[in-house]
């Protein structure tokens, strides 16, 4: 069981400016617990020439008190490969993890939660990729980078949520796997001639969310905008 450690005048001192980032969601009753664990990990970081990865999921006190590159999980495996660290520490789930050690093989890459997973990621194997080829053998396979290392490897070309269309379209072909995210590869078939061999993967968190929940919030945040502006 891990001890408290002591919330000092130099920590308090020290994490003031992080504290005043997320204020409004960490209550200051709270920050003596968080602080002293912010200032060590800081202090450790420097010592072991490392660098922490926090994806864009994270809690803000990970979030804006120790990590050093934040983004999606692909912006923070090419962001790390640019820096001199000698370690890369990945606040995120397993595949990120990989995939900053794929961008920076010669680097040290350690994750605080091996078990920390993805069910996007996790719906789909390699062994799954090599009977969808023998399915649809010279079908080229395009996967999104959310998904493991293995599953990677089996690929002809990995894209983003952002790139899928035009790395789909890149290929000149007739048809396309397109793995793993469902919704993914619907939104790339709307967009395009090419025929989309899909699979069936899902996020189960974002699966929790619907477009009348969304657009709701949506009005909520335009109406809180016009009554501070009025």
């Amino acid at each position: 069981m891990i001890s408290q450690l002591e919330f000092t005048k130099e920590i308090e001192k020290n994490t003031a400016g992080i504290y005043q980032k997320i204020k409004s969601v960490v209550p200051v009753l709270e920050w003596p617990l968080y602080a002293p664990y912010i200032y060590k990990i800081n202090e450790l970081k420097k010592k072991k020439n490392a660098v922490i990865l926090a994806h864009n999921y994270q809690t803000p006190e990970i979030y804006h008190g120790v990590a050093d590159i934040i983004g999606d999980s692909l912006t923070l495996a090419i962001e790390a490969g640019k820096t001199k660290a000698d370690i890369i520490i990945m606040a995120g789930v397993h595949f990120m993890a990989e995939t900053a050690k794929i961008m920076s093989p010669n680097k040290k890459v350690l994750i605080p939660d091996m078990n920390a997973g993805c069910s996007l990621a996790e719906s789909i194997t390699a062994d799954d990729v090599k009977k969808l080829k023998k399915q649809y053998p010279g079908v080229p396979v395009v996967t999104y980078v959310n998904t493991s290392a293995e599953v990677k490897a089996e690929t002809d070309v990995c894209c983003t949520s952002a790139n899928g269309v035009k790395v789909v379209e890149s290929l000149g072909v007739k048809e396309v796997i397109f793995l793993p995210d469902v919704y993914l590869a619907k939104y790339v078939a709307s967009k395009t001639k090419v025929k989309i061999i899909s699979w069936h993967g899902k996020c189960m968190v974002h699966e929790q969310f619907t477009a009348e929940e969304l657009n709701q919030l949506r009005k909520n945040l335009i109406t809180s905008a016009l009554i501070k502006l009025s």
